[in-house]
C-alpha cells in the first residue's frame, strides 16, 4: 500500500469493518471485502485521485466487491445467489454513501460482539479482535491464554452470531443496562492495551486509546449511566498525563517523576466532572471509584501533596466493590505510601503467598520496590529479576534494568512505589 492509503488502513480500517459487517451480515465475507476494497484503492487511487468521501468509497467498493464474489460462488453453491440478489437489491450507489450513518457502527458491532448468548470471554474477545483490531496473539496475552486457544474461541463466536442469527444493532433502552458491564469491560481492556501496551518497542498505542475514548464518548451520549461516565472519565484522567509518561527516547517515568505542567488539563477538567457527576448519582461501581483515585492524582499539586489518606479509603470501597487481587496490590502501594514501606510489604508478601499474582509482573517490581526501600537489597533483586521476566514490554523491561543496575552498583536509594 502506498503512505497514504497504509495511514487510512490504520485509522479507518475498522470503521470500515464494522459498516460491512452491518451491511453484509457476515464477519468473514465483511474481512474479505474490506481487504478488496483496500486493494481496489492501492490500484485505482494514485492514477484517479484519492475520493471526497474515502471511507463511504472503500465501504461501497467492498459491499459491491462482497456481492460479486457470491454471484461467483453461486455456480458451485446455488443457495447463496439468493444471498447476493438480497444483499444486491436497493444498494446505494457506489461512493454516495452518506458519512455521517457510518458513524456508529463500531458501537453497533460491540453490542452485537457482547450479546449474552455468547460466553463472556468470547464476547471480549470477538470485540477486542473485530472491532479494534487487536491481534489474536496480543487479546491471548491479555486473557493468559494459549493463542490457538483464543483463536478458536472467536471462531465459535462468529458461528453463533450466524447460527443464532444475531442482529447487528444497539438494543432497545430497556434491554441495555444488562449489557452494559461486558461493554464497559471491553472498552476499558481496549484502552489499556493503548495505554499501556502488553508488549513491543512502544510503551503506548495512541491509536486504541484514542478509539477506546472516542467509543467511551459514545457510549455516555447513548446511555447516560453513571458508569459510563465513570469509565470515560477514568480514562480521560489517564490519557491527559501521556505526553509525560515516557522521556523523549522513549524510556518509562514513573508517576511520582512525571512534568505535572505537561498533564493535559482539559482532560482532567472534563474528567474530574465526570466523576463528580456519578459518584453524585449514588448509583456508580468500580469504574467510577478508580477514577475519582485518578482524580486525586491529576489535582496534586506534586507527588509530596499526595492525599494518600483519601487515596486508600477509596481502595478500601473499592475493594468491596470489586474484590480482586490487583486492587489489593494497588491499595497495599497505597498503605505503603500513607503507613510506611514496613505495612505495604506486609500487605503484597500475603497476596503473593496466596499465588494469585505469582505470574505478574506489576506485584514483583512493586515488591522489590519496597524491599529497596527497607535496604533489603538481595530481596528487592530477586524480586525485580522475577519481574523482568514476567515482563514482556521492552520500555517496561528497560526501566527494571536500569533498576537492578542501580540496586547491584550503588545499592538502595529512595524512590517511591512504582506506578506509571
Amino acid at each position: 500500500m502506498s503512505d497514504p492509503i497504509e495511514e487510512l488502513f490504520r485509522t479507518e480500517s475498522r470503521r470500515v469493518l464494522a459498516t460491512l459487517i452491518r451491511l453484509l451480515g457476515d464477519f468473514d465475507l465483511a474481512e474479505e471485502a474490506m481487504q478488496e476494497a483496500f486493494t481496489t484503492a492501492v490500484e485505482r487511487w494514485p492514477t484517479e485521485g484519492t475520493p471526497k468521501n474515502p471511507r463511504a468509497w472503500l465501504v461501497s467498493t467492498g459491499r459491491f466487491k462482497a456481492i460479486d464474489q457470491l454471484r461467483r460462488r453461486a455456480r458451485f453453491d446455488a443457495s447463496l445467489a439468493a444471498v447476493a440478489d438480497r444483499l444486491g437489491n436497493g444498494v446505494t450507489p457506489p461512493h454516495e454513501l452518506d458519512d455521517d450513518r457510518l458513524e456508529d457502527d463500531r458501537l453497533r458491532l460491540i453490542f452485537t460482539c457482547c450479546h449474552p448468548a455468547l460466553q463472556p470471554d468470547a464476547q471480549i474477545a470477538l470485540t477486542l479482535r473485530e472491532v479494534c483490531g487487536l491481534t489474536t496473539e496480543e487479546i491471548a496475552r491479555a486473557f493468559l491464554t494459549p493463542a490457538p486457544t483464543l483463536a478458536q474461541r472467536i471462531v465459535r463466536a462468529k458461528a453463533k452470531i450466524k447460527a443464532a442469527r444475531i442482529p447487528y444493532h444497539i438494543p432497545s433502552r430497556a434491554e441495555l443496562p444488562e449489557r452494559l458491564a461486558t461493554v464497559l469491560h471491553v472498552i476499558y481492556l481496549v484502552f489499556n492495551e493503548g495505554y499501556s501496551a502488553s508488549s513491543g518497542g512502544s510503551l503506548t498505542r495512541l491509536e486504541l486509546s484514542v478509539e477506546a475514548i472516542r467509543l467511551g464518548r459514545l457510549l455516555t451520549e447513548l446511555l447516560p449511566e453513571p458508569e459510563a461516565a465513570g469509565l470515560l472519565a477514568l480514562m480521560l484522567l489517564h490519557e491527559s498525563r501521556r505526553a509525560s509518561r515516557t522521556t523523549a527516547d522513549g524510556e518509562l517515568v514513573l508517576l511520582d517523576d512525571q512534568d505535572r505542567s505537561s498533564w493535559n488539563r482539559e482532560l482532567i477538567a472534563e474528567g474530574v466532572t465526570l466523576v463528580e457527576r456519578a459518584l453524585r448519582s449514588r448509583n456508580f461501581g468500580p469504574y467510577t471509584l478508580q477514577a475519582a483515585i485518578a482524580a486525586v492524582h491529576a489535582e496534586a499539586p506534586s507527588a509530596a501533596d499526595t492525599d494518600w489518606a483519601e487515596i486508600v479509603g477509596l481502595y478500601d470501597v473499592l475493594r468491596k466493590a470489586d474484590p480482586s487481587p490487583v486492587i489489593e496490590l494497588n491499595r497495599a502501594a497505597a498503605v505503603a505510601m500513607r503507613d510506611g514501606p514496613e505495612n505495604g510489604l506486609v500487605l503484597i508478601d500475603g497476596i503473593l503467598a496466596r499465588g494469585e499474582l505469582a505470574d505478574y509482573a506489576v506485584a514483583h517490581s512493586t515488591r522489590a520496590e519496597l524491599c529497596r526501600r527497607l535496604g533489603r537489597t538481595a530481596d528487592a533483586v530477586d524480586s525485580y529479576r522475577r519481574a523482568h521476566a514476567l515482563t514482556r514490554q521492552e520500555a517496561q523491561r528497560r526501566f527494571i534494568d536500569r533498576k537492578l543496575g542501580a540496586l547491584l552498583e550503588a545499592g538502595d536509594g529512595t524512590n517511591h512505589v512504582p506506578r506509571h
